[in-house]
């Protein structure tokens, strides 16, 4: 794929305007890390500067010794001493049009008011809290106000059931949920506090505050069940900053895989801080007028990095959206940008193959033109995807940022730094500062370029998690057993001669085809490369000669002409583009794929109704659950 150069009108404006600007200084974040991190920390408040960078001692770090800094402080106090106090700080809508604003002010109010409410609820520094809430600003509030009295938040996304619920506070001992009476998702009600309830006949807190979002009828429990706004009434709107050591437990966010306990990964507060804001400040070109999108909920890692805390850190205007995407119509996204001319649009790979699915009609109808800057986010992007956004989106103006992460890294570790490097379709791009990336393989040797491997990170950087909550054992062996002295992203990968870097899919979603090793997310890209092919799901099952099949669902763009031969044409196509071997032995055709409400496809779904025709895992987290039922028929 040819190299794509970002717009020169783009580049005049940006942070980092050349490849040696950014080559200067990712090689001193990598050789000179001390003097990287001191220049580099200057952009935050600090009550002690830290005196000391890192201490790695068997595979456990610590960053940034010596320093004292607080994370709310950096995201609202500090903005309120020049122009940027009557600034927007939150820009949200309600899924069903609901508006609020509130400035940099406002928001330091509202902080420092549950602040109080957590105290006078006995709420002590290092106490767990879980947030159990719809995206709504109070959601950011009581995350911010987590921060400013040294609790530790642990969100869980509002589409997890009662089950998540019991299994997260029985794991961090929470003393406390914050949640709603209910939220709103594609026109129903999603009946939070229902669900709490419901967890907590298995499990127990001492308090549980309920925001009144739908007013929909529900109980509260005498001494232990408050209403938000009755609890705000009661306090004072200023709190005093505490400032805490660098290494103070910041949050805690569990990811589930699909069998297993929930691992609870723990982030402290600097060094998570400066991931967050030195990210946003360059992978987005972050600039003071910008009205910053991140579409993903705050129950996942990228909701906390980008929709609350990186942007907020910078001083920029972030914007929320409570609901679907597509909710009531296909358009919904567009309305929202061209209504808050949001400038930096950042989503999943997922919503944009639907987009790309409904056609270009929809977008058409809107100005767009407010938009300087895109990103993906979740899943490599396949390359006719990305272009599709480019073009029919960014109108050839905006740079395409495709972040590589995970909420084990806690920011960006690969992706394109918009005005230094050229952009490959379906490329995540180059390490971001602080990163030193290896593509190895089962030995740990590094691999030619070209070659798959395996994508380890080789030395520790300040965003890391420092463990699995309560579990040293597990933290060991899942992230430091496989690849010695290498953190191991469970991702393959391969390098190109550029030294951009290409996510071939998770290791256990790389299929063995008579001998062949291929990548989902390779044979998904071919697929998506058909004129006719909106969006695509690989899974492998059970082959007695061939060792494992292929198996493409494909969901089919509007409009397109579907005939006898299409499935066969299908086939031949990855062929094609791939080889014979990588030819699927099965294209079943579907409306729409199973994905959660981050945006990723749920492929163990797939593979279930693929081997058995039936679902057994936990299927919670699913945006929409009639697909399941299609996808059998």
């Amino acid at each position: 794929m040819a190299k794509i150069y970002p717009p020169k009108k783009f580049v005049q404006s940006a942070r980092i305007k050349t490849f040696a600007q950014y080559n200067k200084l990712y090689k001193k974040s990598i050789s000179q890390p001390v003097h990287f991190w001191r220049d580099e920390s200057k952009g935050l408040v600090w009550q002690n500067k830290w005196l000391k960078l890192l201490q790695w001692k068997n595979n456990r770090a610590r960053w940034f010794l010596g320093g004292k800094i607080n994370l709310s402080y950096n995201c609202i106090d500090r903005h309120l001493l020049g122009a940027r106090k009557n600034k927007a700080a939150i820009i949200w809508e309600g899924e069903t049009g609901e508006e609020r604003v509130l400035t940099y002010l406002d928001l330091h109010r509202e902080v420092c008011k549950f602040a109080n409410v957590l105290k006078h609820n006995g709420i002590k520094k290092n106490d767990r809290i879980i947030i159990y809430m719809p995206l709504v600003p109070e959601a950011a509030i009581a995350m911010l106000a987590c921060t400013r009295i040294g609790a530790i938040h642990s969100v869980v996304f509002g589409g997890f059931s009662s089950q998540a619920l019991i299994d997260r506070v029985d794991d961090c001992k929470a003393k406390m949920i914050i949640t709603a009476d209910g939220g709103f998702r594609r026109g129903a009600i999603i009946p939070l506090k229902i669900n709490v309830d419901k967890a907590l006949k298995k499990a127990s807190v001492k308090k549980v505050i309920v925001l009144k979002r739908t007013g929909q009828k529900i109980s509260l429990r005498r001494g232990r069940d408050l209403w938000w706004h009755e609890e705000m009434e009661k306090v004072r709107s200023n709190y005093p900053i505490t400032q805490f050591n660098s290494e103070q437990p910041l949050f805690i966010l569990y990811t589930s895989g699909s069998t297993g306990k929930p691992k609870g990964i723990l982030h402290t507060t600097a060094g998570y801080l400066m991931g967050a804001y030195l990210t946003t400040k360059y992978v987005f070109d972050i600039k003071d007028e910008d009205t910053f999108w991140c579409t993903a909920d705050i129950g996942w890692i990228t909701g906390h990095s980008y929709t609350v805390y990186g942007a907020l850190l910078n001083g920029a205007t972030t914007f929320m959206y409570e609901g679907a995407l597509y909710y009531p119509e296909p358009d919904r996204a567009w309305k929202l940008i061209d209504k808050y001319q949001v400038s930096v649009f950042y989503t999943a790979p997922t919503a944009i193959r639907s987009f790309m699915k409904w056609g270009d009609v929809w977008p058409q109808n809107y100005d767009l033109s407010s938009l300087r800057l895109l990103g993906t986010v979740g899943e490599p992007i396949n390359p006719n995807v990305w272009l599709w956004f480019y073009r029919t989106i960014g109108k050839k103006k905006c740079p395409i940022v495709d972040t590589w992460w995970q909420t084990e890294t806690g920011s960006h570790a690969i992706t394109t730094v918009p005005g230094a490097h050229p952009m490959k379709p379906g490329s995540a791009g180059m390490p971001f500062f602080g990163y030193e990336m290896a593509i190895v393989d089962r030995n740990g040797k590094e691999v030619a370029d070209g070659e798959n491997g395996l994508l380890v990170i080789k030395k520790p950087w300040p965003s890391m998690l420092r463990g699995i909550y309560g579990d040293e054992k597990r933290y060991h062996k899942q992230y430091w057993s496989d690849i010695p002295n290498n953190y191991f992203t469970g991702d393959g990968a391969k390098r190109d001669k550029d030294g951009y870097f290409w996510i071939t899919g998770r290791v256990d979603d790389v299929l063995n085809v008579s001998g062949h090793r291929i990548g989902t997310a390779e044979v998904e890209s071919a697929l998506v490369s058909h004129p006719s092919v909106a969006e695509a799901a690989v899974v492998g099952i059970p082959h007695e000669i061939k060792g494992q099949e292929i198996v493409a669902f494909v969901t089919p763009r509007l409009g397109a002409k579907i005939t006898k031969k299409f499935i066969d044409e299908l086939r031949f196509h990855v062929a094609k583009e791939i080889g014979s071997f990588a030819k699927p032995g099965t294209v079943r055709l579907t409306e729409a794929l199973p994905t959660t409400r981050s945006g990723k496809i749920m492929r163990r779904l797939l593979r279930e109704i693929a081997t058995t025709s039936e679902v057994k895992g936990d299927i919670t987290t699913l945006e929409d659950f009639s697909v399941i039922a299609k996808l059998k028929k």
